[in-house]
């Protein structure tokens, strides 16, 4: 991973000449960067300060929404990472585009992307290494499950649009059947190893159990993969249910973005993809519940289920959709200069609030005092803290975009 002096730069995709700057899709930063804004956000701690004022149904809904889902459903920072994921299918025909243009050979950008891909996957155990004994070998960072698909993707986007449809089909239709043949807990099933009971709140009954928590095809398969690894202990399950496995459906969401990616590139009118991605979005968002619905799959984040990929997908469609119409159809663009500023440099952001989080919120207090976070009550000092951790990795990130230094795989 390097850093360099570039004119215009993102997560995934850097350029080299000022020019270059000019033609970028704005919707795509400033998408970006509401989405790592909302990862960065988490220091603002909503949850401690509705804990401090129970009374409050503003504070709690707030809480409820900084948080997951504890299985099924679905709230606003459940959509961090398909929106993360998304965007770099978007931003990938753009990126080959640009390199072919400059004379790249093919088998340079194909290297190219293998040592992305190796990079973002340790990169994102080493994140989840931090604080402990020893490298812990885990697979479900959001850059790890991107890492893992990622050339996969690449020679996806060298193949026809129909081709790119077949191969979104065959995952989402392949992993519900390898989950839906899975056979559910017997009489003798040990579910200490499960991490959780048979009578747990959020299990789901009937079909929709071959879905539950850790009892299921993605949980068997890391009971083995996992413990391939040197571990401290021998791997049983996930506490949050997470799999290595969900990167096959993962690159399903990658694969929506870089659909829309190509119709981005594509010749039509700015109103016609406006209206392209607003109907994918409404059409996969509909195609999901459906599925919930019928209780052939539920939507669930954490193994991404079929149905949660074109859920989410959904939701990101629409997004883009918005983003695009405001910004790149209307040219209104200074509004969002907050979230060019991080979505230009999203890398970097990832890894400012995963390392400088807790020596930023140490160094505030002892600096400034503690008193001025306390300013409105103690039950507020969590809050205007967290504000202004989330304002000094704001201003890093500010730093980096005036003298043109952005961090890239």
């Amino acid at each position: 991973m390097n850093v360099q002096a570039l004119n215009a730069s993102n997560a995934f995709v850097g350029t080299a000449a000022a020019t270059r700057l000019a033609g970028r899709v704005a919707s795509m930063d400033a998408y970006r960067g509401l989405v790592m804004l909302l990862m960065m956000g988490e220091v603002l701690e909503f949850s401690r300060v509705s804990q401090a004022l129970p009374a409050s149904g503003f504070w709690a809904l707030l809480a409820h929404h900084q948080t997951h889902v504890e299985w099924v459903g679905c709230i606003v920072h459940d959509m961090i990472q398909p929106s993360f994921s998304f965007l770099v299918g978007v931003a990938l025909p753009f990126s080959l585009a640009r390199r072919a243009a400059e004379g790249q050979p093919a088998w340079r950008r194909t290297l190219h992307a293998a040592w992305r891909a190796l990079v973002l996957i340790l990169l994102g155990v080493f994140l989840r290494s931090i604080g402990r004994g020893q490298t812990y070998w885990t697979f479900e960072d959001t850059l790890t499950q991107i890492g893992l698909g990622y050339v996969l993707l690449y020679l996806l986007a060298s193949r026809p649009v129909r081709v790119q449809w077949a191969a979104l089909a065959v995952i989402l239709v392949g992993y519900w059947l390898a989950f839906a043949l899975y056979p559910l807990p017997g009489a003798n099933f040990d579910w200490a190893k499960a991490g959780v009971t048979p009578d747990w709140a959020y299990n789901l009954s009937g079909f929709a159990a071959h879905w539950n928590k850790n009892t299921n095809f993605a949980w068997a398969f890391d009971t083995w993969f996992m413990n391939l690894f040197p571990r401290e202990h021998p791997f049983t399950n996930n506490g949050g249910g997470y799999s290595t496995l969900s990167f096959i459906p993962t690159l399903g969401t990658m694969i929506l973005g870089l659909l829309a990616g190509g119709v981005l590139r594509s010749e039509r009118t700015p109103m016609s993809r406006v209206r392209w991605l607003a109907l994918a979005g409404l059409v996969s968002l509909g195609a999901g519940l459906l599925l919930a619905a019928l209780g052939l799959c539920p939507i669930v984040k954490r193994i991404w289920t079929p149905s949660w990929v074109l859920y989410s997908g959904g939701w990101c469609f629409l997004l883009l959709a918005a983003f695009y119409l405001i910004m790149d159809a209307g040219h209104l663009r200074s509004w969002a200069f907050p979230l060019t500023v991080i979505g230009m440099n999203s890398i970097a952001a990832y890894l400012i609030a995963h390392l400088f989080v807790e020596f930023i919120s140490k160094s505030l207090p002892l600096h400034l005092g503690r008193g001025i976070f306390e300013i409105f009550g103690p039950a507020y000092e969590p809050l205007l803290l967290g504000a202004g951790v989330l304002f000094i990795e704001w201003l890093i990130l500010w730093w980096m975009y005036r003298r043109k230094l952005f961090l890239r795989v």
